[in-house]
C-alpha cells in the first residue's frame, strides 16, 4: 500500500508524484492501493497527483483505488467531476 504525506499541496505535488510512482513498480499485487487517512492538509494539487498516479497504473497494468480519503477532498473530486475516477475502498 502507498501512502499520501500529511500534506500535499502544489509545492510537493511533482515530489510527491515521483515517489509515488516509483512505488507503483514495486507493488506486488494487482491493484495498487494509496492511503490518503494522513492526508490533512492540501489543495488541488492532490487531485492531480492522484490523477496522474491513477494513469501510471493503467499503464502499468494495475487497478488503483484510493482508502481513507478526506471528505473535503472528495467534496473537491465531485466539485471537478471526477470523483468517479478515484475509485474508493
Amino acid at each position: 500500500m502507498l501512502s499520501l504525506p500529511t500534506t500535499l499541496t502544489q509545492s510537493q505535488a511533482t515530489d510527491c508524484l515521483e515517489q509515488l510512482t516509483r512505488g507503483v513498480s514495486q507493488e506486488p499485487e494487482a491493484q495498487v492501493v494509496v492511503d490518503a487517512t494522513r492526508l490533512n492538509h492540501f489543495d488541488s494539487s492532490a487531485l492531480a497527483v492522484l490523477l496522474a498516479l491513477r494513469r501510471e497504473c493503467a499503464k502499468a497494468g494495475k487497478r488503483f483505488a484510493v482508502s481513507g480519503l478526506p471528505q473535503r477532498l472528495r467534496d473537491l473530486a465531485a466539485l471537478y467531476g471526477i470523483e468517479t475516477l478515484l475509485t474508493a475502498l
